[in-house]
């Protein structure tokens, strides 16, 4: 074997810290040539200021001297072009997803994560109400109150009571919805909506990854997920566990809110998570003077939209209604026409479902299974 090949499947068992993933299957090895007894090796990185770029390099070097015929190395780095770029993108959703645990959520069915910068910008009542429009179309709607410590889903859907286990599975409770329903699991069920949880790391992690994997999710075609604001140990565990799900933010219409916004964001981005778009909620009110007033600013959804190159997926007006809804149980998506601004959003989602589900024929022959055992 020449000293290149044997760079080359040396470089091979070299991986990226951060992704878990060979240099060599993400496309980050570039030029290998040999001189002498030195080798010369270009590296692309996914960004110049690239965290791990030492330990990458180091890695690479350790790698190729072990060589017999190898002396020295002269290590390139460089950053990856926008094509490069994408295509490792897609390289690591891949193997993501072919690492990810198997769960009872049924292949077919698109999950959608609503994830927000910070807090108090409405994600909550944004879940709720997108699993009710949903639900009216006919849809068996999941969802996942993965907000640990700030759970509302409860209440807001008013889905209440205790969980029951079946087969060592957690059910999830259910409310039907016209032809539709809501199945939720939530902290809401299980602790004192009074009382503070002091939960930190492990246990927060453990939680999450015991509402997807014990319990049975099975009978339902898309999920919605509720996650606390910002990028912490909650998200990233769903990132980990769920691959193929997509990510939409939500923010309201002011300049700060945009930009803690784009954390979010750069989260899904991090984690190679798909980025679908953002809702501006509070995007302003009328008032019955017939004029529009915006106190909370104009433009911030559609200015990050345009930022991240994603759509603008809604405009959620500001209404008195919405808080008195959810705090009896009804979302105002339950009363809301086929045109009202929930149920416009739930479709535009249902739209990008199609991105999220696995292709090939493999996933093809898995989603009959799954429908057959489904509707038995």
């Amino acid at each position: 074997m020449q000293l290149k090949d044997l760079i080359l499947e040396r470089l091979a068992r070299v991986r990226d810290p951060e992704l878990a993933a060979s240099i060599t299957e993400l496309g980050m090895v570039g030029d290998v040539r040999v001189t002498g007894r030195v080798a010369h090796v270009e590296v692309a990185l996914t960004t110049a200021s690239c965290p791990l770029r030492s330990q990458i390099e180091l890695d690479v070097r350790e790698a190729v001297l072990e060589i017999d015929g190898i002396d020295e190395i002269n290590v390139t780095l460089g950053v990856l072009d926008a094509e490069a770029k994408a295509s490792l993108m897609r390289t690591a959703r891949k193997l993501a997803q072919a690492r990810a645990p198997q769960t009872s959520i049924p292949r077919r069915a698109p999950i959608f994560m609503i994830a927000s910068g910070k807090g108090g910008v409405g994600k909550s009542s944004i879940a709720a109400n997108v699993a009710i429009a949903l639900a009216k179309t006919g849809l068996r709607v999941g969802v996942l109150d993965a907000d640990i410590w700030g759970f509302s889903l409860a209440r807001l859907l008013d889905i209440t009571g205790d969980v029951e286990v079946r087969s060592a599975k957690m059910v999830p409770l259910k409310r039907s919805v016209g032809a539709g329903s809501v199945s939720l699991l939530s902290m809401g069920h299980l602790a004192d909506e009074k009382q503070a949880l002091l939960w930190r790391g492990l246990m927060v992690q453990k939680a999450v990854a015991q509402f997807i994997e014990d319990a049975d999710w099975s009978r339902i075609d898309v999920m919605i997920i509720d996650t606390p604001p910002g990028t912490g140990d909650i998200v990233m565990t769903l990132a980990r566990l769920l691959p193929h799900m997509g990510q939409v933010v939500v923010t309201t219409p002011s300049a700060a809110a945009q930009h803690v916004a784009a954390r979010a964001a750069d989260f899904a981005s991090k984690s190679h998570i798909r980025l679908l778009g953002i809702i501006e909620n509070m995007s302003g009110f009328a008032c019955e003077c017939g004029k529009v007033h915006a106190p909370l600013g104009v433009g911030g959804g559609r200015e990050l939209a345009h930022e991240l190159g994603v759509e603008l997926l809604a405009k959620i007006p500001l209404r008195d209604d919405v808080a008195n809804a959810g705090d009896h149980g009804l979302p105002v998506a339950w009363h809301e026409t086929d045109e009202g601004p929930f149920h416009e959003l739930a479709q535009r989602l249902m739209a990008l479902a199609p991105s999220l589900i696995p292709a090939g024929c493999t996933a093809r022959l898995l989603d009959a299974i799954d429908g057959a055992l489904t509707e038995g």
